[in-house]
């Protein structure tokens, strides 16, 4: 559904975006990770035909978006940092302009409008300017008209931001249920929580270059080592080592618990409790430890920086 091919764009001397290569099939959602000024927005410009890319190529739908910029923009709903919302206009008819623009017939306009509008809470202010709206209620309404015409493609940018936890989460439940095999959704933020939440693949960009990019589980692999598991025992150690089962690394211990790390789980976490009965050790639980995508985040930008460092000297 998204595919770029070296994708760099620069303003001047400074390099925004300097070769990104993505390949985003339809159904996924890609949560595109990076401090402010990362090149984040500029991506999602590009990919938006709004901006021309100074090298590379980028493919949205199917179409170019250089060559086809016309088709591109009536697949692609987009939501940017600055939303561009006309402040004297009702929030009722800045829908019904916009579904003018993308095609909708009167009473398309008018049954989208209204699902969208009861959908994020603003049914009541259909007749409010939207300059009398709060930050919060802007944000809705401006992923409202992104969602107008109902398009294949969804292109976020921050879309939570500066919304309260209730609005925030009922943006994201919507983002959920937007999820279907014939829509791809490029989520950008600096919210490590929610593209965790969210993602079913992640790129970390940073000064303008993809550092990173797969599912949560393959970068946590990656980036982080074997997957490591925690043993709670109905007796106490008393300092003792218990032995496991080979290929299995222990990690570290209490006086009732001990963890271990194992690049093969399914077959081995079986054999941990077998050993562990055997020797006499009565198990309690058995559970993975927790992995954020902070951790896999911060590791991928301490390794960039080194690399970065490693090749100035």
């Amino acid at each position: 559904m998204i595919c770029t091919e070296d994708l760099s764009k620069k303003f001047d001397e400074f390099q925004a975006v300097d070769a990104v290569s993505l390949d985003i099939p339809d159904g996924r959602v890609l949560a595109l990770l990076g401090p402010n000024g990362a090149g984040k927005t500029t991506t999602v410009r590009m990919l938006s035909s709004i901006l021309i890319p100074s090298r590379g190529r980028a493919w949205v739908a199917g179409f170019d978006t250089v060559i086809q910029a016309a088709q591109v923009r009536a697949c692609v709903g987009v939501l940017t940092e600055n939303h561009g919302l006309y402040n004297r206009m009702p929030a009722g008819e800045y829908l019904n302009f916009f579904g003018q623009l993308y095609g909708l017939d009167a009473q398309q306009r008018q049954a989208q409008a209204n699902k969208l509008l009861e959908h994020f809470g603003l049914a009541p202010n259909v007749r409010q300017p939207i300059g009398e709206f709060s930050k919060g209620m802007r944000q809705k309404l401006a992923l409202a008209r992104a969602l107008l015409h109902n398009p294949p493609v969804l292109l976020l940018d921050e879309p939570t931001s500066a919304m309260d936890p209730e609005s925030a989460r009922l943006v994201r439940d919507a983002i959920r249920t937007l999820r279907s095999e014939e829509r791809t959704i490029v989520i950008c933020t600096h919210n490590l929580a929610e593209a965790e939440e969210l993602a079913d693949q992640i790129a970390i960009i940073r000064q303008g270059r993809i550092i990173a990019n797969g599912s949560p589980q393959e970068l946590k692999m990656r980036m982080l080592g074997a997957a490591e598991y925690e043993i709670r025992l109905a007796v106490h150690l008393n300092g003792a080592r218990p032995s496991l089962p080979e290929g299995v690394r222990l990690t570290a211990s209490g006086s009732d618990w001990l963890r271990f790390q194992t690049g093969n789980p399914l077959n081995s976490n079986p054999l941990v409790l077998k050993y562990l009965v055997e020797q006499g050790l009565p198990i309690v639980s058995l559970q993975e430890v927790p992995r954020s995508l902070e951790q896999v985040y911060l590791q991928a930008i301490s390794a960039a920086e080194m690399e970065q460092g490693a090749r100035v000297r």
